[in-house]
């Protein structure tokens, strides 16, 4: 009786075994979601902002825009109330749906947003873009317009400074990822030193060189 218990026990265990082994035979063959499942899916967002230099004007007096990912102090810069051009690309380079994406924009100082989507919190100074549903490998584009502030509003004891825009895209079913853009204003600095008024002493050195200059022209007849 107990050899009869211990076959049928080694019987079931060599059963047990065959059957785990082409289990992971299966699973091998169709990978780990099974003849199915495919590829695991992967979710991931791209976010690239970037900011248009001014690269020609035409004759008609509209401006071409190349746009690049900083602008440094060398390159063309920015001035009071003029505006400037920015472009967001966002896209979804992982191979499944990503759901509720949004973009915020968040502007630095001494810039207003005049056009392009979304909404704007003065507070915060960020905007606020709902880009929806993205399917796998699909991309967009948005185009957003600042206008550098007034000369009274800009800081007064700064000629040339450099200013960070930053954009962050993020969705309900993925991580988020963020991207800046540097440009730079220039303005003329209030309060250059004046030239000095004329006073006692610069009027008398001024009759001094005028009898001067009439003595050499009189010396210079009597020696005739």
């Amino acid at each position: 009786m107990k050899k009869l218990i211990a076959f049928i026990t080694l019987s079931l265990l060599v059963i047990f075994a065959l059957v785990v082994r082409e289990a992971k035979a299966d699973n091998s063959q169709y990978g780990p979601y099974g003849q199915y499942g495919g590829n695991p899916p992967t979710q991931n967002l791209l976010i690239d902002k970037m900011v248009g230099k001014p690269s020609a004007t035409t004759k008609g007096g509209v401006t071409d825009y190349e746009y690049v990912d900083n602008l440094s102090p060398s390159d063309p810069r920015f001035a009071p109330n003029q505006q400037v051009y920015f472009r967001i690309r966002v896209k979804n380079t992982g191979n499944s749906k990503l759901y509720n994406v949004v973009l915020r924009d968040t502007l630095p100082s001494y810039i207003n947003p005049v056009i392009g989507p979304g909404s704007f919190d003065a507070n915060t100074r960020i905007i606020t873009i709902n880009v929806g549903d993205m399917e796998a490998g699909a991309e967009q584009f948005f185009y957003l317009v600042g206008q550098v502030y007034t000369m009274d509003n800009l800081p007064s004891d700064k000629g040339l400074f450099c200013l960070v825009n930053r954009a962050e895209v993020s969705g309900n079913n993925v991580g988020s990822d963020d991207d800046t853009s540097q440009f730079c204003i220039e303005k003329q600095v209030t309060g250059a030193t004046k030239v000095p008024q004329a006073g006692a002493e610069t009027a008398l050195l001024a009759v001094q060189l005028a009898m001067l200059g009439g003595g050499l022209v009189i010396k210079k007849l009597q020696s005739k």
